[in-house]
């Protein structure tokens, strides 16, 4: 009873203290991605065999080239997506109309009296969108902080961490716990950026080459959504496949978006991915929607985004303890879950 009243409480904190946490996480995700491409720069730079000052200046250039890399993506999306929203948003009242028209038309086919009223509001949609974007905006002064102050402090983690558990064994294991963390947490957002990237990269191609209209936003979603398991492939797909529905003036550049996508979706998506990122994702596809849905209600889209990543470092840490590794079954895909580090 006392376990169900202190979770009930930890979930009306963590949705009280959205506003703090959300920012909190979002900078924790650009600090993590930033060290995990200057990790995967660092092997492409020599060896510093026996040369301290050899191997501070690599990590330091390899930090630099992170950065450099993800200003550079930063600076792409201001300069090419950006323009393209407010394109965008001056014809969604002729989207909106012609999309009214085409559930008319679909309601007269099939001889069902649909009503506009069980139709999607566009307006409404990117309502809802833009204010989750404000919410963000206005705390990016804050997320700057906090990346600010993470890579400040990156060199004083050790000690803090000594300070804190000066148990050896009880070292060891938090330890342990938390390197585990950081190794699958790297290699999962760097490939999954990775692979996000070329997937939006290709699917931006497949658009300009067959003509549809903003082609770079609905490239931009489909790496940005990504992130989210399962329902993000499926939006991020159905926004230009039914965009070119109602503007097109035939049915075969919907037919051609839809096969291009969903091809891209499964042969990166469920078959390049999975073998990339390894043994890093072995949850239940269950627990994986549930851990969606349940993250989704507390923090909205931001906790849908970040749904996967939290369920990650659960499922290592529930593995740690004798009393939690039962959570840590049920989480994983097939009953196999990391091994225990001993006190």
């Amino acid at each position: 009873m006392n376990g169900l009243i202190l979770f009930a409480g930890l979930i009306f904190v963590l949705w009280l203290g959205s506003s703090i946490f959300i920012p909190l996480l979002i900078a924790t995700f650009v600090w993590y991605l930033i060290n995990a491409i200057a990790t995967y720069y660092r092997k492409l730079l020599p060896r510093a065999e026996n040369k301290k000052w050899l191997a501070i200046s690599f990590n330091l250039i390899s930090k630099i080239f992170a950065v450099a890399t993800f200003c550079g993506l930063i600076y792409l999306f201001i300069t090419r997506v950006h323009p393209m929203f407010s394109e965008l948003l001056a014809v969604m009242p002729d989207i909106q109309s012609s999309l009214d028209s085409l559930w008319r038309y679909i309601s007269m086919k099939i001889g069902f009296n649909f009503t506009l009223d069980t139709l999607p509001s566009i307006n409404t949609i990117v309502a809802n969108v833009g204010s989750s974007v404000a919410k963000i905006a206005t705390s990016m002064g804050m997320i700057l902080v906090y990346i600010l102050f993470m890579f400040i402090e990156q060199s004083t983690f050790h000690k803090k961490f000594a300070a804190l558990f000066p148990n050896k064994n009880q070292n060891k294991k938090m330890r342990y716990i938390l390197n585990s963390i950081d190794e699958n947490m790297k290699k999962y957002l760097f490939m999954k950026t990775l692979v996000s990237g070329i997937t939006g990269l290709l699917s931006y191609m497949w658009l300009h080459v067959l003509g549809l209209e903003f082609a770079g936003i609905w490239a931009f979603g489909i790496f940005l959504l990504s992130y989210i398991p399962t329902i993000g492939a499926i939006i991020s797909c159905a926004l230009p496949i039914v965009f070119s529905l109602v503007t097109s003036t035939t049915i075969n550049q919907t037919i051609l978006i839809s096969v291009g996508l969903v091809a891209l979706q499964i042969v990166f998506g469920n078959i390049l991915e999975p073998k990339l990122t390894g043994k890093t994702l072995n949850l239940s596809t269950l627990a994986i929607l549930i851990n969606l849905v349940f993250w989704g209600l507390i923090w909205g889209v931001a906790g849908m985004f970040f749904s996967v990543p939290l369920l990650v470092a659960t499922f290592i840490i529930t593995a740690q303890f004798d009393s939690t590794r039962w959570i840590a079954v049920l989480l994983s895909a097939d009953g196999k879950i990391p091994d225990k580090e001993e006190d």
